[in-house]
């Protein structure tokens, strides 16, 4: 049976069935020309407020959702034309187990991997080299060259990944040449590529100087790091989330930064956004930013070059890429 079910007005060729007419909805004016050509059959809206659609919710059979917007999950019930929905984020987790049977769910695994990447070496490289006190210094208009001690360095660093899928070979690709050396995981192990399994953790935390997270929000993970995880770490090691915050327990993440035995960089958080008189905006050895890592000029052409792609694929009634199981 083709990919559409045979719900789509179309003809069969090579056993495909090709889509006569349909209608995709995008979140962004400017994928419009990102898209590059589509077949005459495609027509293309903008939707960027899932609350508001620009047209009838009849005939929408491919959806691309705001970036980050899981709220907007709840439409889903609301369109019953829908085949594919294609995610412009990395993590599923907001969508997995929400999507009705008969319809495609497929991430932008591969469009984050660059700019990703670029957050983890430019967070683990600051808070080695000092950079956040410094700039609160600098805010106070001192000169704290006599008053620092000497930095820490990247060079010679232990660093482990948890989280061997595309972003994390490039978080390696990147690292490599500091001087640093690997270990990489996944949630189970592969030796021949040497990559450990999760399982394999409690074995590997104590000799990371640095923890970088870029699991996906699963089951499994939530709670990942949790107060044995964290208490397994080295003195002076630095934990460096770009995953989601609940792959950590906020409350003992908090407890073991506040000792000032470790250090944290955090693009994510649980909850998130951080409230105002959190505590993790305190604490002097966390760097924080508000879940940028992706954020990046060149994401909606990387973005939309993936949903043309697809759409491209799905009008001939092929496979999409990037599909997420149940068993994410």
């Amino acid at each position: 049976m083709s990919l559409f079910g045979g719900l789509l007005p179309g003809g069969a060729v090579g056993g495909r069935t090709i889509v006569a007419v349909m209608k995709a909805w995008i979140p962004h004016p400017a994928g419009r020309t990102l898209l590059g050509e589509l077949p005459p059959t495609v027509t293309v809206e903008v939707c960027d407020d899932p609350q508001r659609p620009p047209s009838e919710l009849a005939g929408v059979r491919f959806w691309v959702p705001p970036f980050l917007s899981g709220d907007a999950a709840a439409l889903l019930d609301r369109l019953p034309d829908l085949r594919a929905v294609q995610l412009l984020s990395a993590g599923a987790d907001a969508w997995v187990g929400r999507v009705p049977d008969g319809v495609t769910l497929c991430d932008a695994r591969g469009v984050h991997d660059s700019a990703t990447a670029e957050w983890v070496v430019t967070a683990v490289l600051s808070q080695l080299r000092g950079f956040p006190t410094m700039a609160r210094a600098q805010g106070r208009g001192e000169w704290s060259y006599d008053q620092v001690a000497p930095t820490d360095e990247l060079a010679g660093k232990r660093v482990l990944i948890v989280g061997a899928g595309s972003i994390g070979t490039a978080v390696r690709d990147r690292l490599a040449p500091f001087e640093v050396t690997f270990t990489l995981v996944a949630r189970t192990a592969r030796p021949d590529e040497g990559v450990y399994g999760v399982d394999d953790l409690p074995d590997l935390l104590p000799a990371a100087d640095v923890v970088v997270l870029l699991v996906p929000l699963t089951p499994q993970t939530r709670g990942l790091v949790d107060e044995r995880f964290l208490a397994a770490l080295p003195d002076g090691a630095l934990l460096v989330n770009a995953a989601r915050g609940p792959v950590t327990r906020t409350p003992a993440l908090v407890a073991e930064l506040s000792t000032g035995r470790i250090s944290a960089a955090l693009d994510v958080t649980d909850p998130e956004p951080l409230p105002a008189g959190h505590p993790l905006w305190e604490l002097p050895n966390v760097l924080l930013t508000p879940h940028v890592a992706g954020s990046v000029r060149g994401l909606l052409p990387r973005a939309y070059r993936l949903v043309g792609a697809q759409l491209r694929r799905f009008a001939a009634g092929e496979p999409l890429i990037n599909q997420v199981t149940h068993g994410y």
